[in-house]
């Protein structure tokens, strides 16, 4: 859908501006899309364009397509992120949701990035220079009630179980399965008021807002930046524990077989889709570890450099679903998810981010989130997932989804 009140062409405007402070406080109630980071990041409020659609291809050619159609006049020529983008998320499996993938246009954006803020404003016709103001703080959602998803605790055990049965026959070598929860607020739930908390409580994150599904996910799933591709893997998990704790149980997961194991599935299924569209690459051998709040991680940042100017969206295309979020082999796992799950994962674990109209962007998975439906303001439904290998224990894997949980539960709760 492309909002033209008639045949002008559409424009956009880019200026420098002061630091507006922290981005997510200028969010509307309505209408709000973001991505984030250490306070960087960009805000989109309104929409001048949208396309919905199943395909991660489909979108990247629309895109491409629509752009080229933009007339942009900046005063920031040629940096990273600026100007006209499209957000967008997509379905974990198009083909086994009920949840449309979506690409926006908005209508402004605000963003900050390596010390520059700029105000993109598109429109047809006249542009008026009226930069957006902030906007009240978000009120909390009040008194929640939870219950279990799909699943109670006790049945995705079992699931699990089962898994890992299939796995010792070696029908497979991994499997993610995932599970929710769903909260209930006396009101509507605010998504901004989840936003600002999770850029303060993890900040190390991407904590993105579309279409009301908004989250805080340590995962990148591919990232352009000129002739640069980056993607950030995690697989392999412990809990955080204390302080105290953190040093021993950082070494338990960095000599753990089962959770190296998996990390290595994950790592080798994003390599080898990326290496096509690249001349080099470079895979480090072995993860290193990257501590949240909550959780840690075994984290392998893999960097490439990419050929014939393949955009950030075709790349997330190539690579999604990965190990990480699937399983391995990808096929396999991905029939037996929908086999044993019996939950629509809606968003939740795909590809979620950004893309400018020089094909640059940052497409993370949508991990650590929830998502609030248009037609239950009252309630949202958060997701969970972990890698199921031949030796996982079920009560150990559902206690790292309760520690996945809490990022969430943290920020809903206040």
């Amino acid at each position: 859908m492309i909002l033209n009140p008639g045949s002008a062409r559409l424009r956009a405007r880019t200026v420098a501006i002061p630091d507006p402070g922290p981005l997510e406080t200028y969010l509307p109630r309505d209408g709000a899309s973001a991505f984030l980071r250490k306070g960087d990041g960009i805000v989109g409020i309104g929409e001048v364009a949208r396309f919905a659609t199943d395909s991660l291809d489909a979108a990247d050619i629309w895109w491409t397509e629509f752009s080229a159609t933009i007339e942009h006049e900046t005063e920031l020529y040629g940096q990273y992120g600026t100007g006209p983008v499209a957000l967008g998320s997509f379905a974990f499996d198009p083909d086994h949701s009920n949840e449309p993938s979506v690409l926006v246009v908005p209508e402004v954006v605000i963003g900050r990035r390596d010390g520059q803020s700029w105000y993109t404003r598109l429109g047809y016709g006249r542009l008026v220079d009226d930069p957006p103001e902030r906007q009240p703080a978000p009120e909390a959602p009040g008194e929640l009630s939870w219950s279990d998803g799909a699943m109670s605790g006790v049945d995705w055990e079992l699931m699990v179980g089962e898994a890992v049965k299939m796995l010792n026959r070696g029908e497979l070598e991994k499997i993610v399965l995932a599970r929710d929860l769903i909260a209930r607020a006396s009101g509507p739930i605010d998504p901004r008021w989840v936003v600002e908390r999770l850029t303060t409580s993890y900040a190390n994150t991407w904590t993105f807002l579309l279409d009301g599904l908004l989250g805080a996910t340590p995962e990148m799933l591919v990232r352009r930046r000129g002739g640069l591709a980056t993607s950030r893997v995690l697989a392999g998990t412990i809990r955080r524990g204390t302080d105290d704790e953190a040093s021993r149980l950082a070494e338990a997961l960095r000599s753990s077989s089962k959770n190296l194991r998996e990390h290595e599935y994950a790592v080798r299924s994003v390599a080898e889709r990326l290496a096509p569209f690249c001349s080099g690459m470079n895979v480090p051998e072995a993860p290193s570890i990257l501590e949240l709040p909550n959780v840690l991680h075994l984290a392998t940042d893999i960097t490439g450099a990419v050929v014939d100017n393949v955009t950030a969206l075709a790349l997330a295309a190539a690579v999604h679903p990965s190990a990480a979020v699937c399983g391995s082999p990808t096929h396999v796992a991905l029939d037996l998810i929908n086999e044993l799950e019996t939950l629509d994962r809606g968003r939740y674990a795909g590809p979620v981010g950004w893309i400018d109209t020089a094909g640059d962007g940052e497409w993370a998975l949508a991990l650590r989130s929830g998502q609030i439906h248009q037609a239950t303001p009252n309630e949202i439904q958060i997701y969970a997932g972990a890698g199921i290998m031949s030796d996982s224990n079920p009560a150990e894997e559902l206690a790292e989804t309760i520690a996945k949980f809490r990022p969430m539960r943290d920020a809903l709760s206040g």
